[in-house]
């Protein structure tokens, strides 16, 4: 298109007048020009088209109807100062060409010939449009400059070609507190809206720099020391005249202080929103209506393992997690369904459980968002948790340890997913951890589990011990791995408590993670818990088995009390050995507490055990065998005859074929067997044997109630034995030599170097035992020396002196033979002891059994010698004896027995009776009483009723 064209492009022209040269100017413009003509032939026509039609020029020939040309154009110019008006004149003159201009036309050409200068004419109608368009732009651009230059949001300034300051706008103004006017003709970049840093200043001189050279330039300057930092974005545009001279710059300033601090909230926003996505558990999903993505977060690898990229290239989502996956009319209804439980396989194949929320959205031209959770191991926990509770179940059940081991072991892999696992539990017997169930895939990693001791140097140990659970990724760095050949990598040990150590583990280096371990915690606190409900129970069993054994004892000895009650009162009235043995054996069977018993004494000539008493049933036992002193296969009586010592057999039935007595006790039911002997102050009266129908029917406690029993019994036959003793008219003395010096008084003649003679006589006080001996072919102060070294003697107390003999008291810190003589009938009646030689003499009763008395000289002395046995009849002397000492009490005793032999009664006296007192510790008044005591009931025993003694031959 040409420029005219261009030019009269949506024009509209009005061409005014009546002469024939503006009908053809007007046939010109339509025919030669885009341009859109109107005609007018008056200037009140021509102001009623202006007004109500827009124009872009007006052509006025210079006479009108009515007026001039001059007088239209001063019309127009009333209201308009813009539109180009072209005054065309046939009849000019310089004056209308001036007065023309005065009035302010476009242009005036004076046409002397119209027709010809018609081209003319168009190009200056041209003209004077593209004119009038430019001056119209020029206003425009400086009402836009006008307005942009006061804007309130932006400062502007104005500098002169040089940079110095030359005008600034109200906005700048209100910037600063300094008055602008002062600072005009500064440079810019010293003026106070800048920081007076050298970084600022120079910025601000760089831009301006670079509009001065015809460049635009831009800069960020941010005030950050004053009262209320600001941020300004600063653009500096060159303005250049027509000729391209730089003639003004100007600098606009934007206050982007919120807009920073917002792009910056947004950056800071986008990146939390950017870090949210990259470490939320969630994956996030959008797809179109066709399912095909809009948007993939960018940690969707951590479920699928897919990048973003290759998810975008899978194309729709059903082939990520699956066709028909929800109800699209659902959806449609709801908007949201949540919680769609579904599985997808990952980019290495693993399965993975997903819930999944779907909603319908709008997000640049997004329709569905899917949001992916993956639930895999809260899945595997749940079904690992729910295993868990069946083991715990299964625990319930359970009575042993071992037990609750295997449960562990089989349940492992389903718990925790290992399925390499042992359990050791703790034997405190030995101190040693022992593998007591493992599974088939740990022998095969581990090979055979040794036994550990518990001294920490084992893995296995050192958990146990510092009761601390070891966790490895790979075990082969474990310091204590006992086992370099283990194909085991990772491994945990668990303490079970005080019971053992739980063991687990894959061939696969890392395998545990957080669910793994918390399960593996749970599964041993709740083994823990089920040892230690089989420990308490096995404890409370037991305590309630020694329980009932305990009632069990107890009513069995409650019942044995009973029966040993009446027996001890059977005893007490007993007056025969014959009655205390049958009431002991009747008694122990008279409630079927015991099948059969008997006692038995041993035959001194046929070294045979003879039944003397009795008792339950018995069925012929005794009669069906002869009992021989013996320990070889011996029955228990026989057994104990022979050795002393108690016999309990707990069970017939054992060893039936090795002793032939226990089939004969078994065809009986004899079940089982105690012997006791009969035993009081080392004498044996006899054996007791008991038979019960039942085993270990004699306990411990049974067994000591029996030798309580035994000895009671013991004891009574010896009282009774004492009894009779004293009632017989029959006695046999003995002559016995010892050669032992542990005998006080053969110690002290051998030590004194004298002979020392016993002629009867003790007293027991509550200081000790007092014994007189006489002193010849020696001193009493021999006897004293030598009484100081013997741990036997306490003390020497002198009683006579004189050439025969003297006498001495001796207080003895042991039983004196006598006492333990007279506790079994017998009496000591004399013994005399040199420095070579002992000799004693006893008198037994009758009644009492020589052997027994031998017996107990030979175990208390070494080197016994029966020199000499005669029988004698003492009846009467006996008889007056023992009425007379009863008569006596101790300290009567005591005092006579010092004075005999102090020599009080001989004549003339050998000591006073002051003298005697002094010895006794006691005033002579006392001692004066007691002898009168003592001779009166002395009297009385020999003369009551008038009769005399009878005599005795010697």
């Amino acid at each position: 298109m040409s420029t005219m064209a261009s030019t009269f492009e949506a024009s509209t022209l009005l061409v005014v007048g009546t002469s024939d040269w503006l009908d053809d100017l007007a046939e010109a413009l339509t025919t030669r020009t885009p341009a859109t003509v109107q005609r007018a032939r008056t200037a009140a026509d021509a102001v009623d088209r202006f007004g109500s039609r827009n124009v872009d020029c007006l052509v006025t020939e210079y006479e009108l109807d009515g007026g001039t040309g001059i007088d239209l154009l001063q019309t127009v110019r009333a209201d308009t100062t813009s539109l180009p008006v072209v005054i065309g004149a046939t009849a000019g003159s310089e004056t209308v060409a001036s007065e023309a201009i005065r009035a302010g036309v476009s242009d005036y050409v004076p046409l002397a010939e119209p027709s010809e200068q018609l081209p003319e004419l168009i190009d200056r109608i041209e003209q004077a449009v593209r004119g009038g368009r430019r001056t119209v732009t020029q206003r425009e651009r400086a009402r836009q400059f006008d307005a942009i230059f006061e804007d309130s949001r932006t400062a502007t300034w104005v500098l002169d070609p040089d940079g110095t300051l030359a005008r600034t706008n109200q906005t700048a103004r209100e910037m600063v507190d300094d008055s602008v006017e002062a600072l005009l003709g500064d440079p810019f970049w010293t003026l106070p809206w800048w920081s007076q840093s050298d970084g600022t200043r120079q910025d601000i001189e760089q831009i301006v720099e670079t509009a001065r050279g015809g460049s635009f330039g831009n800069a960020v300057i941010e005030q950050s020391g004053a009262d209320e930092p600001w941020i300004m974005d600063l653009s500096v545009r060159p303005v250049e005249n027509q000729r391209g001279d730089l003639v003004s710059i100007v600098v606009e300033g934007v206050d982007i202080t919120d807009r920073v601090s917002l792009e910056r909230e947004l950056r800071g926003s986008e990146e939390l929103h950017r870090v949210t996505l990259n470490n939320m558990t969630d994956t996030i999903l959008i797809t179109d209506e066709d399912d095909a993505y809009t948007y993939v977060c960018p940690n969707v690898h951590f479920i699928f393992g897919y990048t973003a990229e290759e998810i975008h290239e899978m194309g729709t989502i059903d082939e990520l997690l699956g066709e028909d996956l929800f109800d699209r009319e659902e959806l449609a209804a709801s908007g949201t369904l949540k919680n769609i439980e579904c599985t997808a396989t990952d980019k290495a194949g693993t399965e993975h459980t997903l819930l999944v929320t779907v909603r319908e959205v709008s997000i640049q031209g997004g329709r569905l968002l899917y949001s992916c959770r993956d639930i895999t191991k809260r899945k595997q926990r749940e079904e690992a948790l729910t295993t868990l509770q069946e083991t715990a179940r299964d625990f319930l059940y359970a009575e042993t340890h071992h037990e609750i081991a295997q449960h562990i072991v089989d349940d492992t892999a389903d718990v925790v997913d290992l399925d390499a696992s042992a359990v050791y539990l703790f034997d405190a017997d030995t101190n040693e951890l022992r593998p007591a169930a493992h599974s088939a895939r740990m022998k095969t990693l581990h090979g055979p589990l040794p036994t550990s001791r518990a001294d920490g140097e084992t893995l296995v140990s050192y958990s146990f011990v510092e009761n601390e659970p070891l966790w490895y990724d790979d075990i082969h760095r474990a310091d204590r791995l006992a086992n370099r050949a283990t194909d085991l990598r990772s491994a945990i040990y668990i303490p079970l408590g005080e019971h053992g150590v739980f063991v687990a583990g894959s061939e696969t280096v890392g395998a545990f993670d957080e669910i793994t371990r918390e399960l593996a915690d749970l599964l041993a606190a709740t083994a823990e818990a089920a040892l230690d409900r089989v420990s308490r129970e096995s404890k409370l069993r037991e305590q309630d088995r020694t329980l009932q054994q305990q009632n069990e004892q107890l009513s069995r000895l409650n019942r044995t009390n009973e029966t040993i009650r009446q027996i001890d009162q059977a005893i007490v009235q007993a007056e025969t050995r014959a009655e205390v043995d049958h009431a002991v054996c009747e008694l122990l069977t008279a409630d079927d507490r015991f099948q059969f018993a008997w006692i038995g004494t041993v035959s001194e000539s046929t070294d045979t055990l003879e039944p003397r008493a009795w008792a339950g049933n018995g069925q012929g036992y005794l009669d069906s065998r002869s009992f021989s002193v013996t320990t070889s296969n011996a029955e228990p009586a026989e057994h104990t005859a022979a050795s002393g010592e108690p016999t309990v057999v707990p069970n017939v039935a054992a060893g039936l074929h090795d002793d032939p007595w226990r089939k004969d006790a078994l065809t009986r039911d004899f079940l089982s067997v105690l012997s006791i002997p009969l035993v009081y102050n080392d004498l044996t009266h006899g054996v007791l044997t008991v038979y019960a129908r039942s085993r270990n029917a004699f306990d411990e406690t049974t067994r000591a109630v029996m030798s309580e029993l035994a000895e009671t019994t013991a004891s009574a036959l010896s009282a009774i034995e004492r009894k009779h003793a004293l009632l017989t008219t029959s006695m046999t003395r003995l002559e016995v030599a010892i050669d032992d010096g542990s005998f006080v008084l053969s110690g002290l003649a051998r030590e004194a170097d004298c002979t020392l003679s016993y002629h009867g006589g003790v007293q027991q006080t509550s200081d000790g035992q007092y014994v007189f001996v006489t002193v010849e072919d020696g001193t009493v102060e021999a006897v004293q020396d030598a009484a100081n070294e013997l741990v036997a003697v306490d003390g020497v107390q002198p009683i006579s002196r004189d050439g025969t003999g003297s006498v001495v008291r001796l207080q003895l810190t042991e039983p004196f033979l006598a006492l333990e003589l007279a506790d079994h009938g017998a009496v000591f009646r004399e013994a005399t002891a040199d420095p070579t030689a002992t000799t004693l003499g006893i008198d037994i009763p009758g009644s009492v059994t020589v052997r027994n008395i031998l017996q107990l000289v030979r175990e208390t002395f070494a080197g016994v010698e029966l020199r000499s046995k005669q029988t004698l009849d003492q009846a009467a002397e006996h008889d007056l004896y023992s009425r007379f000492v009863d008569e006596l009490t101790e300290r009567q005793l005591e005092v006579i027995q010092t004075a005999y032999y102090s020599g009080f009664f001989e004549s003339p006296r050998g000591q006073t009776g002051e003298e005697v007192a002094e010895t006794l510790a006691i005033s002579s008044t006392a001692f004066y009483r007691h002898i009168r005591t003592v001779q009166r009931k002395l009297f009385d025993t020999l003369f009551e009723d008038g009769s005399h003694p009878p005599a005795v031959e010697g």
